[in-house]
């Protein structure tokens, strides 16, 4: 009988958190998993335990803007235009979602300087270091994270979600938070 690699492990543990119900909304679920397909290693990793490095690269996560019909114009980042999100729980430039937040709440992390197309503003992007030593992107000073359930640039499942003691919501192009409740 073979053993479960960490990497499967880690699998099942994402699986049991969202089944779980790390957080309570109104929005329906797609019945997604936590195992998706983030941004690749130039645009994204995602932060966890058993997270593995990706190689070093000097292109940046590109942080963008979509339109989203009930929502209007809110940012996006890395190649499949993923919604991104803010959380209510960090306090100013710092991140407080880690271990099974982050497996939830993967941080908008990039391995160049990050850039900005459309109608999002170059001056409000930024970088932190998380406690991981991964570099975390930020605009307007909010750290920004993808929502596991989120698969394709038309998701923003993970809006006004409760979870980790706190609210998550999207960011409009001047980065303020959308809260269309």
């Amino acid at each position: 009988m073979k053993t479960p690699t960490t990497g499967v492990i880690a699998v099942l543990g994402a699986a049991a958190l969202l089944a779980a119900g790390c957080g309570s909304s109104s929005k329906s679920s797609s019945g997604t998993s936590a195992a998706s397909a983030y941004p690749t290693a130039n645009e994204q990793t995602t932060s966890s335990a058993a997270a593995s490095t990706t190689p070093a690269s000097s292109t940046g996560v590109a942080v963008t803007v979509k339109h989203a019909s009930k929502l209007g114009t809110i940012l996006a980042a890395g190649s499949k235009e993923l919604t991104v999100y803010m959380f209510e729980g960090d306090k100013g430039a710092a991140s407080s979602c880690s271990g099974a937040c982050a497996s939830v709440w993967p941080p908008v992390t990039t391995s160049g300087a990050p850039t900005v197309a459309g109608a999002a503003n170059s001056s409000d992007l930024g970088t932190i270091t998380r406690s991981d030593g991964a570099t975390q992107v930020t605009y307007k000073g909010h750290p920004l994270y993808f929502f596991a359930k989120d698969k394709d640039s038309g998701d923003a499942y993970g809006q006004g979600v409760k979870g980790f003691g706190a609210d998550w919501y999207v960011l409009s192009p001047s980065g303020s938070k959308v809260d269309n409740s």
